[in-house]
């Protein structure tokens, strides 16, 4: 099968791999027909992710068509179209039953720090990704939702990792009716939050970002206000002035490690990685938050340090939530949201490059170039059966 192959930092290629197989009886094998190259894929890219091995398939937003089954399987059958969750979950550990399936316990040999995730780092599992035309699932009874008829493609596969991570960021920052939000990042994760938050009552949303194309988007997505941080001195200080001096009810971070805005974070984070990246967004969260705020991070850092400033935190008696998000959780609610037109996903989509040209792909989106916003994949076979589907149709 053709399959996207990582050769080291900024180096990924498209390559012929074997075809993955049925390895338990619990597993299916999908044959892809989109998958999106994600932010956090960046992270990976640019070398920021610890134990991410040559040779590894990226890949952890992906949607296709189940070809084979497990013996034990019996949710799924061949033929359906399927939305694969980005974390792998087992359904029965305490943190499956109390839906926290980004927590999962039994699908990382190193679960205390992450649950599994597909087409991540080693330190997530090891699984390869859906950058490739087949994907083996495990826990195919669990995972994976059928896609119901009337959800589009490039919808369900943005249900797989974008909107439930915009959507919980939101959830996860408590926001109360006419609360002042703010999200730091314009990136398809960002421009979710913002959608999301404007669900759950916010009163005023504020993106911060540095790409003025990106701030264009949102504006007009998310009917948001815009902040470019290259044009603000003190991020905390320009905060506060627009909020009357109080600082903001709810911060978000939809950025993470690969964050620029500050020297001596970049230098200390991204190129000698003295810290999990740099955690400028970090501070602009928690020193622009109003005193009893909350901070909802959803941003990857690499493990395990960072230097943020903790005092604030302890002095102004904020709130921190962070995690993976736990994508079944969401998505009954979401689907009602696609259908009900508050959520449409696939207009953040600009981008729709074949998997053989998967370099560029990454070079586009890691560079931001052409005003590329989300990118998706579409690997040979998809388009040959598109082919052929609207031949007979015709």
């Amino acid at each position: 099968m053709l399959a996207m192959n990582y050769r080291g930092p900024y180096r990924v290629r498209a390559d012929h791999k074997p075809d993955p197989v049925i390895e338990h009886p619990g597993d299916a094998i999908v044959r892809v027909t989109r998958a999106c190259i994600c932010g956090s894929d960046l992270h990976l890219y640019h070398g920021m992710v610890p134990d991410t091995r040559v040779g590894h398939t990226f890949g952890h937003e992906f949607i296709g068509e189940v070809v084979d089954i497990g013996s034990e399987v019996k949710t799924l059958k061949v033929g359906d179209r399927v939305l694969v969750p980005f974390n792998l979950f087992c359904g029965n550990c305490f943190f499956c039953k109390h839906e926290l399936y980004g927590n999962c316990h039994n699908t990382n040999p190193q679960a205390t720090a992450v649950g599994g995730i597909y087409g991540y780092s080693h330190t997530a599992g090891g699984y390869n990704g859906g950058q490739a035309e087949y994907v083996r699932v495990p826990m195919a009874d669990v995972g994976p939702m059928v896609i119901p008829d009337d959800i589009h493609d490039e919808d369900a596969v943005l249900l797989t990792d974008v909107v439930p991570t915009g959507y919980q960021a939101a959830e996860m920052g408590d926001i109360k009716e006419g609360d002042t939000v703010v999200i730091f990042g314009a990136g398809p994760i960002g421009i979710m939050a913002a959608k999301s938050a404007w669900l759950m009552g916010a009163g005023r949303v504020i993106v911060v970002d540095e790409v003025e194309y990106r701030l264009e988007f949102v504006k007009r997505y998310a009917q948001c206000e815009v902040v470019n941080f290259r044009e603000v001195n003190d991020m905390a200080e320009h905060i506060k002035k627009m909020t009357d001096w109080m600082g903001a009810d709810v911060t978000i971070d939809c950025v993470g490690g690969d964050a620029a805005g500050s020297i001596a974070q970049t230098v200390t984070g991204r190129l000698m990685k003295a810290q999990a990246g740099s955690s400028i967004v970090l501070h602009w969260a928690i020193n622009s938050v109003r005193k009893g705020g909350n901070v909802s991070i959803v941003g990857v850092y690499g493990p395990t340090f960072n230097a943020i400033p903790v005092g604030n935190v302890l002095n102004k008696g904020l709130t921190i939530r962070a995690n993976q998000a736990s994508v079944k959780r969401h998505l009954p609610r979401l689907i009602e949201h696609i259908r009900a037109g508050r959520l449409n996903p696939k207009e953040i989509i600009t981008h729709r490059i074949p998997l053989e040209e998967v370099s560029d792909a990454y070079h586009i989106f890691s560079s931001k170039l052409d005003e590329c916003i989300k990118t998706v994949l579409i690997p040979p076979s998809a388009r040959e059966v598109k082919t052929v589907t609207s031949s007979a149709q015709n």
